[in-house]
């Protein structure tokens, strides 16, 4: 039996801006998390001080891990750290919710001390669970990042996406209950 691939965590970011066509849409990954399943309650930790900068992607959706420098990612990632989420205060984002009979995860995400509703449809793809968040940052008093006197900036939403082990402990379809999921 194959070992399945780790739990990961996405992050879309957007670009927007006069000058929209000099930046770039973003994937991002998260390197720090917890997930728990007990029944049809979901909890999760996740720590945005470990995101690090995939890439860029592009107009067909691949993700270009050359298309910025070492020194443009560690950038970025700084921006995000110190200016955007302010991990030295907040250095978790926290879930709490549950899984309906529908399939649709409903909960609250508190991040910078806030506390926000957040739905998202759930699917089983052969032995891998998928969810896709649309998170609007200023529900949080996130203001969308702006360079250039606002010239190139980030949309105000980005696109958070799952990608579990249907059974984190064998890679099977049968999740057992609890479980836990963690980064690789």
């Amino acid at each position: 039996m194959s070992t399945p691939e780790p739990a990961q965590i996405t992050v879309f970011t957007f670009k927007d801006g006069l000058l929209a066509r000099l930046a770039h849409d973003l994937r991002l990954s998260l390197g720090r998390f917890e997930i728990r399943r007990d029944g049809t309650a979901l909890s999760g930790r996740f720590w945005p001080a470990s995101l690090k900068v995939d890439g860029v992607v592009g107009k067909d959706g691949r993700v270009d891990v050359e298309g910025l420098g070492a020194s443009d990612k560690a950038k970025i990632q700084r921006n995000i750290t110190d200016e955007i989420l302010l991990t030295a205060q907040h250095p978790e984002v926290s879930f709490a919710g549950a899984l309906t009979p529908g399939g649709v995860l409903d909960g609250r995400l508190v991040m910078l001390g806030k506390t926000v509703p957040v739905r998202a449809p759930v699917r089983v793809e052969g032995d891998r669970l998928h969810a896709e968040f649309t998170l609007v940052p200023s529900q949080w008093g996130i203001a969308p990042y702006k360079a250039l006197a606002g010239a190139i900036k980030l949309q105000d939403r980005l696109v958070v996406a799952l990608d579990l082990p249907a059974d984190p402990d064998a890679g099977g379809e049968a999740t057992p209950d609890p479980c836990t999921w963690k980064s690789p």
